[in-house]
């Protein structure tokens, strides 16, 4: 389900402390919000208790409903570093429908001296927010936050996930009845197991009442400050056995040893060998060149740039959230620098009518206004430093990376064995595990295996039946010249340009679908230059690029794999011809409710297909893989999940059969 974007919290400050004008309340207890919150949410919860007897490794969910502030969260984490062994997980996801800005949230935090180093790094990633589902990483990737902004009931019903705790603190019922409703409480307990406990400062009949008609055993306990009671609890019936996503769409965790081999050494593979070593496997990652990222990933400089779609789609919502994660991972993985990346922002120019129209709806949706905002071509010019024959919107969060150095930070890990110059020729599967096979015989052997490897990924028997398409590309690189400087901003329309690295500007690419040559071509020097001419003319002459002899540029040429629908392919690989089989009835009734077992190609997965989004989608890829791997909590609702997965392909096949037949 998509949701209109919610605005902004309207605050009043009373005495220092925030109250909403929205919904008549406060935030937290004027006696002592801290005080509260270590009360009710993580006493009521036993949190300290329960942490103490962790195994090392372990992991633990929280939910919340109601994020606010954010003070839960920084308690809970704080205890957590206090508590538990280093190598424990923490995993909380929230739900926000009226998320505060960053001003008001940093007002709101300073009240609470002794959260400040969680408080500062939280801050430092709160800097754009749209709706939807944001992932967010704290004390090198042991502490997560999943921060859904939409509809409490909406958004959890998204949600696969079990739960260990509950944190109840949306706005008082009698502020906020649509909250606390027999929907929102059956989702509760859909994302419950016995002993998930609950805690919430409200003591209310109807919670207590809608909560215990779910599962949930309920007591009363004393309140905190001038309240006398709340509520808190826990979880007594068993799970349902009944899946509540269709087979062929589920995420199979892994249960056994906890080793993997990655195929693929670029931006891809380097973040899911990155995700699983952060949460303790040991990885095995393979490169056949003689180091990482020297693909598509290897190119000088990649743009930070996501072209979204004028409506609000699945594609929209996972082109967002991996813009926005990405932005985020860069910040914490690498100091900003001409080696590695600037924030330099990005010009999308509407350079013709119909992305004038396109750029117009976007300008218009105030629920991209964090991340982007329209100017005029006086005003691009002046972003840009030199002047622009159009204006556009201007992504001031973005820029540009050197995706070699990001991969390169990624694999930079002690659980990340890395063999580069060997080439995976063969999978095998024996004795529950995968060998990896090359010209010399077995290279390594793991229960998992996740193939990064583009086109490659169609050499190995298991996914050669994958849709994928290429698309051939070329940069140029032309030399930066002293008037040249004056460029501070990424330029992009049909194509673009960054500010030089290292004295050299880069400029494209060009796009030759359904090729996969890698040869430098003249004509797509000539090309380039061409459209820099028409992006930005005076740019071009500045460059002095008339004079330019296309036959002398320097420039790299790479191949980007796609699929039909554009999205990537991110999720476990079912057996093709098993799978054709298991669900035929499909291909006769496309409405039919199958509940057989898909016949996985057991521990194979997939993060490929990035396209020219390559910068965009493979860190999320990456923690989409691990977190369904380890079962925690996804990153994504469940039906962008289901739009990401390989499976797609093979179901539509045969209800696309049916449609024929009909």
């Amino acid at each position: 389900m998509i949701h209109d974007e919610p605005a902004h919290d309207d605050l009043e400050w009373h005495e220092g402390q925030p109250y909403s004008r929205r919904f008549g309340d406060v935030y937290f207890s004027r006696d002592s919000g801290l005080g509260e919150t270590r009360h009710v949410f993580l006493a009521g919860n036993r949190l300290a208790e329960r942490w103490s007897a962790l195994e090392p490794g372990a992991s633990f969910a929280i939910g919340e409903t109601g994020f606010g502030t954010g003070l839960n969260f920084l308690c809970t984490w704080a205890l957590w570093e206090q508590t538990v062994p280093r190598d424990a997980r923490l995993h909380f996801f929230s739900v926000e429908q009226h998320p505060l800005t960053a001003d008001d949230l940093a007002r709101a935090l300073d009240l609470w001296p002794e959260l400040r180093p969680q408080a500062n790094a939280f801050l430092g990633q709160w800097d754009a927010l749209t709706p939807g589902w944001h992932r967010f990483r704290f004390a090198e990737g042991r502490v997560t936050l999943t921060l859904a902004i939409g509809d409490a009931v909406g958004e959890l019903a998204e949600l696969d996930a079990s739960v260990d705790a509950w944190f109840l603190d949306g706005f008082a019922p009698a502020r906020n009845p649509e909250m606390w409703s027999d929907a929102l409480f059956a989702q509760l307990a859909r994302c419950s197991h016995v002993g998930t406990t609950f805690a919430t400062y409200t003591s209310a009949g109807d919670v207590r009442r809608g909560l215990e008609k779910v599962g949930f055993r309920v007591e009363k306990g004393s309140g905190f400050g001038r309240k006398r009671e709340m509520l808190r609890g826990e979880y007594a019936l068993a799970p349902t056995a009944e899946p509540r996503a269709r087979p062929w769409f589920a995420l199979p965790a892994h249960r056994g040893t906890r080793n993997a081999i990655v195929i693929g050494g670029g931006l891809a593979g380097t973040s899911a060998a990155n995700s699983l070593a952060v949460r303790g496997w040991k990885v095995t990652l393979v490169e056949r060149a003689r180091e990482l990222a020297t693909g598509s990933s290897g190119n000088p400089q990649g743009i930070l740039y996501t072209r979204l779609a004028a409506r609000d789609t699945p594609l929209r919502r996972i082109v967002l959230a991996g813009y926005l994660h990405t932005l985020r991972r860069l910040r914490e993985l690498l100091p900003e620098s001409d080696d590695t990346w600037r924030r330099c922002g990005v010009l999308q120019l509407a350079f013709d009518a119909e992305e004038h129209k396109r750029q117009a709806a976007l300008a218009n949706d105030e629920s991209l206004a964090s991340i982007l905002r329209p100017v005029t071509r006086e005003e691009a010019s002046a972003i840009a430093g030199v002047p622009l024959p159009h204006g556009g919107l201007f992504f001031p969060g973005s820029g540009w990376a050197h995706p070699p150095a990001i991969c390169r930070a990624l694999a930079d890990h002690p659980n990340i064995a890395l063999r580069c110059e060997t080439e995976a020729l063969r999978l095998v599967r024996a004795d529950d595990e995968w060998r990896i096979e090359g010209e010399s015989g077995l290279i390594a052997a793991a229960p998992i295996v996740v193939i990064a490897a583009a086109l490659d990924t169609r050499n190995f028997k298991a996914t050669a039946q994958l849709p994928l398409r290429t698309i051939a590309g070329q940069l140029t690189q032309i030399p930066a010249t002293p008037a040249g400087a004056a460029l501070k901003a990424v330029v992009s329309g049909k194509g673009g340009i960054a500010p030089a690295r290292h004295g050299l500007h880069t400029v494209g690419a060009t796009h030759r679908m359904r090729e996969a040559a890698t040869d430098i071509r003249v004509a797509d020097h000539a090309e380039n230059l061409a459209m820099l001419a028409r992006l930005a003319p005076s740019l071009y002459a500045t460059l002095g690029a008339e004079r330019l002899d296309p036959a002398t540029l320097a420039g790299r040429a790479g191949v980007r794999v796609s699929t039909p629908d554009y999205l990537p392919l991110i999720g476990p690989v079912a057996d093709a011809a098993a799978f054709a089989h298991t669900y035929a009835r499909l291909t006769h009734d496309a409405t039919l409710d199958l509940r057989e077992p898909t016949p996985w190609h057991d521990g194979l997965w997939l993060t490929t297909a990035h396209g020219s989004r390559g910068l965009i989608t493979p860190l999320l890829a990456g923690e989409l893989l691990a977190s369904a791997l380890d079962a925690e909590p996804e990153a994504l609702p469940r039906r962008l999940l289901e739009a990401l997965h390989p499976s797609r392909f093979p179901h539509r096949q045969l209800t696309k059969t049916h449609a024929h037949r009909s």
